[in-house]
């Protein structure tokens, strides 16, 4: 049992094959109040100020109540997050053609390590509650979400600055960003980014017995999303997104199972490009960047599957091998096995062109199927809520990569 504020302090070295090496701090505090509810906290605060070798920055706090409106979950975010090379492929999977050839020295094709590459810097605003619809499982929630997207090319001649030859990277004309710009692929009112607003409402049943990693129950929700064009630069548009999850005990306390699935789809009419990468979750989740890496299918390349519609699941062993009590703090160790999967169900439809050279490289594309990947994980737990995990996982097609590796905070689901 733990009553009062408890914290944990995780300075960040790691690291993500997307990313680079990651280094910074992340900061959690937790109020199990008088005790009677642990392992569940009355409110949480979460603050991380990071930083990685390939010009990621996170400068994140969010914070979640069950106190501060009596009766009410209440949740809010405030991030600034920065890419110097966040990858893009094009949209609809398989249909974007990609080959490591063009990013790997020495290959006839070479042309630069960042010709998947672009800028971004996203500030992000969120504010969300939960409320109860019928008895303590099923709830109502809503919310409103919204993100400021800042856009370009790689900026190859920052980066090379105060670099010896031998280390500068060369220009890549724009990478494969530049080339969509250039070709009409990408409408000119959306190159250098925008805004987007969306209001959220949604219900959920939710029966796990621990939210940070549950033996058994249920959690399932459906929201709806509308933003309006007078908060998204003019593009009005709807999306459903859809997420069951399901956990099971093989041994009591000891080892789990439990996967989720996901559709998420456009109800209706237009989105701006930098909208679609977007993976979308019921609090206290965040929303996260496009399938492909650490949060959604681990081992494919980040933002590899890109569209309207999509679909994704994950099946996960967890094992908790070790626990024990060290400065009346309690500890576990656990390993997990998994596998990812996901696919584009409704392609984005991009501006018409006719540059031959666009229509040449489309042309490369191949049919869009199933994305998998497989890999394996080891976890520590401090106090059930303050979790650390290592994943490691392999994309089971070239077309996405070979690996990745993720050091990072909590379950995955």
């Amino acid at each position: 049992m733990k009553d009062g504020w408890s914290f944990g302090f995780f300075p960040v070295f790691g690291y993500d094959s997307n990313t680079g090496t990651k280094y910074g701090g992340i900061l959690k505090l937790f109020d199990y109040g008088d005790g009677s509810s642990y392992p569940r906290y009355d409110q949480a605060f979460n603050l991380e100020l990071s930083r990685t070798t390939k010009g990621q920055g996170i400068n994140q706090l969010t914070y979640d109540s069950r106190t501060l409106i009596s009766g009410y979950r209440v949740m809010g975010e405030v991030s600034y997050l920065t890419e110097k090379i966040l990858d893009f492929y094009g949209f609809n999977g398989y249909n974007a053609y990609y080959s490591s050839e063009y990013t790997k020295k020495g290959n006839p094709s070479y042309i630069s390590p960042v010709f998947y590459k672009m800028e971004r810097e996203l500030l992000k605003l969120r504010v969300e509650i939960i409320g109860k619809l019928s008895g303590d499982n099923i709830k109502w929630f809503g919310g409103f979400e919204y993100m400021n997207n800042n856009l370009d090319t790689v900026d190859v001649d920052n980066i090379n600055k105060g670099k010896d030859e031998n280390r500068m990277l060369p220009y890549s004309g724009g990478g494969l960003y530049g080339r969509y710009i250039r070709w009409g692929l990408i409408k000119p009112d959306q190159a250098d980014g925008g805004q987007a607003g969306a209001f959220k409402a949604g219900v959920k049943y939710d029966t796990r017995d621990n939210e940070a990693n549950p033996m058994k129950g249920l959690w399932t929700d459906v929201q709806f999303l509308f933003s309006p064009g007078f908060l998204s630069d003019g593009y009005t548009y709807g999306r459903i997104a859809f997420t069951h999850r399901q956990y099971f005990t093989l041994i009591p306390r000891r080892v789990n199972l439990g996967y989720r699935l996901s559709y998420q789809a456009k109800l209706g009419g237009e989105m701006p490009f930098y909208m679609l990468p977007l993976v979308y979750n019921s609090a206290p989740q965040l929303t996260l960047s496009g399938l492909g890496g650490s949060r959604t299918i681990r081992g494919i390349l980040r933002n590899r599957v890109v569209g309207e519609d999509f679909v994704y699941g994950n099946i996960e062993l967890r094992w908790k091998v070790a626990r024990t009590v060290l400065f009346n703090q309690n500890l576990y160790l656990a390993l997990s096995g998994f596998a990812d999967a996901g696919m584009i169900t409704g392609k984005y439809v991009m501006p018409q062109t006719t540059d031959t050279e666009a229509i040449e490289w489309l042309s490369k594309g191949d049919k869009e199927e199933m994305h998998t990947s497989y890999g394996w994980g080891i976890h520590g737990a401090l106090n059930e809520n303050f979790i650390v995990s290592l994943n490691y996982a392999w994309a089971n097609d070239p077309r996405d990569g070979v690996k990745g590796t993720y050091l990072q905070m909590s379950f995955n689901f």
